[in-house]
């Protein structure tokens, strides 16, 4: 096995999905921070492993911190409404969520207030009886999409909130043209509690499976310094 194909720590190179197997390559950059650029990134790390029939998958947060879209905690001045709702939040050992000022804020701008307010509304009653998730539903993707700082993640970002990428769809596309490797390319949003696919070059099966093959979180969730994959055929 070469350096370039070992797992993380505490994850396995292959996985069986659907009758078939599947290798998932973490590939090793630099710290992303933002001015960095995704297409010279994406061009250094990934040009030389992707191979026709991969799908080469891009974590969400570098995405979107290349787009300008993480924050510092000392740069986000939570208003009264974002301190009083993120008192309701469950918090994870998976990851603080908006369950503190800063995150809930930045889900008040990108959301608006009016619809933050009615999943906390929502998500009371049914929690009531015991049902879970109505929040993020109504809220949406770009509420669930926001990262805030969790212990073990690589710093600066141990003390930075990251929105969601913007037009991850696109981003897919343009990275796959970019590439012209005979890959596709999926930006996701992974975690050791699942994942979703925010968009990509393939149908709506093939991200049903790609989730499949990463419920188990390959890329890791601290300072691994992997925020790319591929995926591969066996």
């Amino acid at each position: 096995m070469s350096a370039a194909e070992r797992p993380n720590d505490g994850k396995q190179l292959e996985i069986a999905v659907e009758g078939e197997r599947f290798a998932r390559i973490p590939i090793r950059t630099k710290v992303v921070m933002p001015g960095d650029d995704l297409d010279a990134i994406v061009s250094e790390y990934a040009a030389g492993v992707v191979r026709p029939g991969d799908v080469l998958f891009v974590t969400e947060k570098i995405v979107a911190i290349t787009q300008g879209r993480s924050f510092l905690l000392e740069e986000i001045s939570p208003r009264g409404l974002a301190r009083f709702l993120s008192r309701y939040v469950t918090r994870t050992p998976h990851g603080i969520g908006l369950g503190m000022p800063e995150t809930m804020e930045m889900a008040l701008r990108e959301c608006g207030a009016p619809r933050i307010l009615l999943a906390a509304a929502v998500s009371a009653v049914t929690k009531a009886f015991g049902r879970r998730g109505d929040f993020y539903r109504i809220a949406g993707d770009k509420a669930r999409a926001i990262d805030g700082p969790t212990e073990g993640t690589m710093p600066p970002y141990d003390r930075a909130v990251v929105l969601g990428p913007e037009r991850p769809r696109e981003v897919a596309a343009h990275l796959k043209a970019m590439l012209d490797a005979g890959c596709e390319v999926a930006i996701v949003d992974i975690n050791d509690l699942g994942g979703n696919i925010l968009g990509s070059t393939l149908d709506r099966a093939a991200e049903r499976r790609l989730v499949a093959i990463l419920k188990d979180n390959p890329l890791g969730q601290g300072t691994e310094s992997t925020p790319l994959g591929v995926i591969r055929a066996v």
